[in-house]
């Protein structure tokens, strides 16, 4: 629809069908919901404009919110999700956490109470601008049905400018169902923030008198063409590359400078030769506490010049200085770095002493147990297509994957940056619902899937098919490893009880697997895909093997284990007890 006919009057239209023609006009052509009477007029609105907007109906607002986000992580476009007021907000809080820390464009509308009860604490009120201030680029809420086209539009602007994020906007109840005559507003075209060439010319002047670079790769809404870009100037320029926290398929892991990741459980060999770096390029990433493990990595002061590049300039030298600040947009910059004259590398050796470091943590140790997740890993990347998407949850389990596979130009990897549990399950389906034609593999530990696992009941729903891999040693296994390390031998509260997980997906009608040997994870993982259904492969792995690289044997070596609590001494009983007034009492007969 173009600007004109978007400005023409389109006749009285109550308030829920102008939002979600409202949302078509912004280009918004996903919603991920779970109904609620809170917003009834706007899902009335939605059946008018089912042929433009896919409404995804979930099983969990938590899940619903996931799925939205993951949508903005894959297409760098922002979906929207839809959850009734109170409750429904709340669960759906996390995602909106995982929007902001993950900089995911995102829009969250919630039904609101009506406007004119605002204040008595009525059923299910909530200040939503309170409640998501900290959570959220911007948090509204409409009262009049006339801003609805305003406010949609702007909620996209700010969504998807600067620093991507979340925006949240309430919905009062009477608004949605008031008729007005409101023209529809198109998009704003709004040209992205082009790098400063006298700042491009100082960092190449700042790389040509390095000796040791690392380059750290983060950020969010990659394009094709700016990712190509970026590896042009990358392997021009010889530069070692690392990546930030699950942001690993932001560069090709098979090309000869590519050193790994720098978040949880990275390789420490990798970390110490960070320390030796004289020069840091983070390019879209915040260098924030998984990346820089606990702000420890790197010094406060800026001994060592950082050249950080980013869109939003607030963002840049936020905890560590600078020596060079570029505002950005990151596709942007790739280009205009793509077409600098490369420097003549004296680091050379460097780079392939960093890729040495990457080859020798994918070696596969010989680990106890029958399962060796180190080889399911290897040979899951042989198995997965070229343009396959993986999510990951938070969780232990997750170091696997970034230890041993190597993502390469058009796979990706999304996870939660926050630490979510609970997010890769819902991710999952939201990326095979997004791209149906692709591959999709969602990583999650058996607490994860059980916080959102019944969301594969909307895969079914919609027909679309993940592989789920539930790596299952019985615990909440990161709790556990910092249990063992602060108290040893004392297990309180992070042992599980879980179900069958492949009777669990057959129940809906799905594919189950269950792996507990090493080479039977190839052939079960092929009968999944070769199922064309939703499918769980359960990976029953050893309990003990806490990470890729530790044992809770391990943790606990060298520490005593506690001492057997005594039993308590059982008091005698006396040999002829004193008859009570009870016990003196005559039996009646």
């Amino acid at each position: 629809m173009d600007s004109a006919s978007n400005r023409k009057s389109r006749g009285a239209r109550h308030g829920g069908r102008i939002l979600a023609d409202a949302l078509v006009s912004q280009g918004i052509d996903h919603v991920f919901e779970v109904p609620g009477e809170s917003f009834l007029d706007t899902l009335d609105g939605m059946y008018d404009q089912r042929q433009k907007l896919k409404l995804v109906t979930c099983r969990f607002e938590a899940g619903a919110v996931n799925m939205a986000e993951a949508y903005g992580k894959l297409t760098g476009r922002p979906a929207a999700a839809m959850v009734t007021r109170g409750p429904g907000a709340c669960h759906g809080a996390i995602g909106v956490h995982v929007a902001f820390q993950d900089s995911t464009p995102m829009l969250l509308f919630v039904g609101q109470i009506p406007h004119e009860d605002t204040g008595r604490d009525a059923f299910q009120e909530v200040d939503y601008r309170q409640m998501f201030a900290p959570l959220a680029k911007w948090v509204t809420q409409i009262d009049h049905t006339k801003r609805i086209p305003e406010v949609v539009a702007h909620a996209v602007d700010v969504a998807t400018s600067g620093r991507p994020g979340p925006v949240v906007i309430a919905l009062s109840e009477e608004m949605q169902r008031v008729e007005a005559d409101v023209p529809d507003l198109p998009r704003a075209r709004t040209s992205v923030a082009f790098p400063d060439p006298a700042a491009l010319r100082e960092m190449r002047a700042m790389l040509a008198k390095a000796k040791k670079p690392v380059v750290v790769v983060g950020g969010s809404c990659w394009t094709a063409e700016g990712r190509a870009a970026l590896k042009r100037f990358l392997l021009a320029n010889k530069l070692p590359v690392t990546v930030g926290f699950r942001r690993q398929a932001h560069y090709d892991g098979s090309l000869e400078n590519f050193a790994g990741d720098l978040g949880v459980g990275s390789d420490p060999g990798l970390i110490g030769k960070v320390k030796e770096a004289d020069l840091i390029l983070a390019i879209g990433s915040r260098l924030g506490d998984a990346v820089t493990q606990g702000y420890s990595l790197l010094d406060l002061a800026g001994s060592v010049p950082i050249i950080q590049v980013l869109p939003d300039g607030g963002e840049i030298g936020r905890v560590f200085r600078t020596a060079l600040g570029i505002v950005s947009d990151l596709n942007m910059f790739a280009l205009a770095a793509a077409d600098l004259d490369p420097v003549k590398p004296a680091w050379a050796g460097w780079t392939r002493e960093l890729r040495s470091l990457r080859e020798a943590q994918r070696a596969v140790p010989n680990y106890d147990g029958t399962l060796n997740l180190g080889t399911v890993m290897r040979e899951l990347e042989a198995m997965m297509t070229p343009d396959a998407i993986v999510t990951t949850d938070a969780g232990n389990f997750a170091g696997w994957a970034t230890r041993f596979l190597n993502f390469s130009e058009d796979q990706r990897y999304i996870g939660p940056t926050n630490g979510a549990m609970g997010y890769s399950v819902p991710a999952g389906i939201g990326a095979k619902i997004t791209f149906p034609d692709r591959m999709v593999i969602s990583m999650v530990g058996d607490g994860g899937f059980m916080m959102t696992g019944q969301e594969l009941a909307t895969a079914f729903h919609h027909g679309v098919a993940p592989i789920v891999l539930v790596f299952n040693n019985q615990m909440y296994g990161t709790i556990r490893m910092h249990q063992e390390r602060a108290y040893p031998w004392r297990v309180s509260g992070t042992a599980l009880t879980n179900p069958d997980f492949a009777k669990y997906i057959e129940a809906f009608g799905g594919h189950g697997e269950v792996v507990s040997d090493t080479a039977e994870f190839t052939p079960a993982f092929r009968r999944a895909v070769e199922s064309g259904k939703p499918a769980i492969i359960e990976l029953r792995m050893n309990p003990d093997q806490i990470t890729t690289r530790a044992t809770i044997a391990d943790l606990r070596a060298g520490k005593a284990p506690p001492k057997p609590a005594a039993k308590p001494k059982r008091a005698a009983a006396p040999a002829h007890p004193k008859p009570t007034r009870a016990s003196g009492a005559k039996k009646r007969g």
